[in-house]
């Protein structure tokens, strides 16, 4: 089991939009991010846009913690370092064809691209 209830992950991942605010080294959260995510069995991912220079991304990283919200749902979470799976990230770049391919090539292109793919975080909720 993810931690998430099925309501949760069904909610979140059938948002189109999540507000990420990591949490910075001071311990506060930074301001909220809207990003997409996409579901992959009881565990929900996010990746950076603009790749390893993303700015909620990079804090993301140093702290490992943070707080969405989305479709209703907010909790604290952890982001965990998910890129290295070559078979989770070919899962994950059709969910995000698949979910958001209703948008432009020029939004959606960069997200399942081998910059973005190196930034595959799960979410995990504490």
């Amino acid at each position: 089991m993810s931690g998430w209830t099925t309501r949760e992950l069904e909610t979140i991942a059938n948002a189109d939009e999540l507000q990420i605010a990591p949490q910075r080294d001071d311990r506060e959260l930074r301001d909220p991010t809207t990003i997409w995510v996409v579901g992959d069995g009881e565990e929900l991912y996010v990746r950076s846009y603009r790749g390893g220079e993303g700015a909620w991304y990079r804090a993301a990283r140093a702290t490992g913690r943070g707080h969405i919200s989305s479709g209703g749902v907010a909790k604290d979470v952890t982001f965990t370092d998910a890129a290295g799976d070559p078979d989770l990230n070919a899962r994950l770049d059709s969910a995000y064809r698949t979910k958001y391919g209703r948008y432009a090539r020029q939004y959606v292109d960069p997200m399942v691209n081998d910059t973005a793919r190196a930034t595959t975080l799960k979410l995990t909720p504490r």
